[in-house]
């Protein structure tokens, strides 16, 4: 049976969706764009800037279901300008220890709100 998750130290849905679902011993959270939770904004028009943020909203999710962001298996990354990955990719690395969770990165025309980065992933529940 799946349940989903949420949590205020993320930012809410902005579409008919849900934060995350868990599902069995997975859970699958939705693309976190670099939204400050407090007040639905973007942190900063600055990438790397949303890349953290996005970061730190997956963390609060994952946290919320009782597991940590390091027990990631798949992330998505979405970016609107693929020249700023080797920069993106620095800040991806500070969340995660290895083995590296599976990544795909994917350049895209555009994303909600304006953001230039959305990163989506699969968590192991603990």
């Amino acid at each position: 049976m799946n349940q989903a998750i949420a949590t205020e130290k993320a930012p809410s849905a902005i579409g008919p969706y849900s934060q995350a679902i868990r599902s069995g011993n997975l859970l699958f959270v939705s693309g976190q764009l670099g939204l400050d939770p407090a007040t639905g904004d973007m942190v900063s028009p600055n990438a790397v800037d949303q890349a953290r943020q996005a970061l730190i909203n997956l963390a609060a999710i994952a946290t919320a279901a009782g597991t940590d962001i390091r027990n990631t298996i798949k992330t998505t990354i979405f970016l609107t300008d693929l020249s700023g990955f080797a920069e993106i990719n620095k800040v991806y690395g500070e969340a995660f220890d290895q083995p590296y969770p599976a990544r795909s990165t994917i350049e895209v025309s555009a994303l909600p709100k304006g953001g230039k980065v959305e990163i989506e992933a699969i968590i192991a529940l603990e």
